[in-house]
């Protein structure tokens, strides 16, 4: 994948796709609703999203950035801030929120965990709420927001009965309940680790438990500006969301707090995991060392016997005894097995 990035010295507001260049093409999804009436829209095209009906929600997707014009065509079209547009091309941005004169600029990312590498795959995700449109702006196709989308196909809910700011609520909170999502296949992942660090640990089990550090270094690093950024929605008295609308936003900030902890959680057990599998690989040593130690001591009288029988003097006491080898080989049972009694009866065996 081949990133642009941004030229040094360009003025704000340029507009310069900064994601990996992929082969996605852009394309608008458009669902509008009121309390009676819903449609949805799939390839919608530009001047079909800038001429609505005003008593309908509009809720205008985006799927791929590559196509700098649409953005630019909607800019225009809304008034929107050229910051705005930069933001949205910028993919490298952290989850925040912008309140412009005319409308409202959030950052999201949706994350997710391939389960054979333990890596964390993630995708930024821009919002702007803009009177009864709400555009969302995303990097490829596919995202957590089907349950959203159904909702309003079925009318489940209050999301027909109320403003385009419940909206926006309703796809920031799938966000978030994707995290949980993202939060389980991960303590899954620990409970096997656990079990292979028990059973056997391996220098694979010690990669992996690394792996998981660093998928949850970036999951802090995503959680902790979301939960500023719901803080944020709820702090101030931002115009474009309703005051009903703050409750909802109240168990959203919840919703955080809840995966901050278990991140924490997670962490401390990892970090447990790492101490016990390096006390699991120092015991492992230690009990080899110990073997070939114990291993190495009853050999050691052995050895000087046949260290002074094998110096060739002459007249040492019992050289020519018919039954000498006999006897040695006697001298040594007895020898060993003294020792290993001697060793069992200190627990060293």
């Amino acid at each position: 994948m081949k990133t642009k990035k941004k030229r040094i010295g360009d003025k704000p507001g340029t507009l310069v796709y900064t994601g990996n260049r992929t082969e996605v093409t852009s394309s608008i999804t458009l669902i509008k609703y009121n309390s009676t009436n819903y449609k949805k829209i799939e390839n919608c095209k530009l001047n079909q999203v800038f001429n609505l009906d005003t008593n309908e929600i509009k809720w205008v997707n985006i799927d791929g950035l590559t196509n700098v014009d649409i953005i630019e065509s909607i800019g225009k079209k809304f008034s929107l801030n050229p910051l705005i547009l930069e933001d949205i091309l910028s993919t490298n941005q952290r989850p925040k929120v912008d309140e412009y004169k005319n409308s409202l600029y959030i950052v999201a990312k949706m994350l997710y965990l391939d389960k054979n590498t333990y890596e964390i795959k993630k995708e930024q995700v821009s919002f702007v709420l803009c009177n009864d449109y709400i555009f969302t702006f995303q990097e490829y196709k596919g995202d957590v927001f089907d349950n959203v989308r159904n909702q309003i196909k079925a009318d489940k809910g209050e999301i027909r009965d109320l403003k385009s700011d419940y909206l926006l609520y309703a796809l920031l909170d799938s966000i978030v309940d994707s995290y949980f999502d993202v939060l389980e296949e991960i303590e899954d992942k620990i409970d096997e680790i656990e079990d292979s660090l028990m059973d056997n640990p391996s220098n694979d089990t010690l990669q992996n438990i690394y792996k998981l550090k660093r998928a949850m270094l970036l999951l802090r690093n995503t959680i902790w500006p979301t939960r500023t950024m719901v803080s944020t929605l709820i702090k101030f008295k931002i115009p474009q969301i309703k005051d009903e609308t703050n409750l909802f936003l109240r168990d959203l900030q919840d919703h955080t707090y809840q995966l901050i902890d278990t991140l924490d959680i997670y962490r401390e057990s990892l970090s447990g995991m790492l101490d016990t599998y390096l006390s699991s690989i120092s015991n492992k040593t230690n009990d080899i060392m110990k073997f070939l130690t114990i291993f190495s001591t009853i050999f050691i009288p052995l050895t000087f016997i046949t260290g002074i029988y094998g110096m060739n003097f002459s007249h040492m006491p019992g050289i020519n005894y018919k039954h000498a080898m006999p006897i040695f080989y006697l001298i040594s049972i007895i020898l060993t097995f003294s020792m290993l009694l001697y060793f069992r009866k200190k627990k060293w065996l």
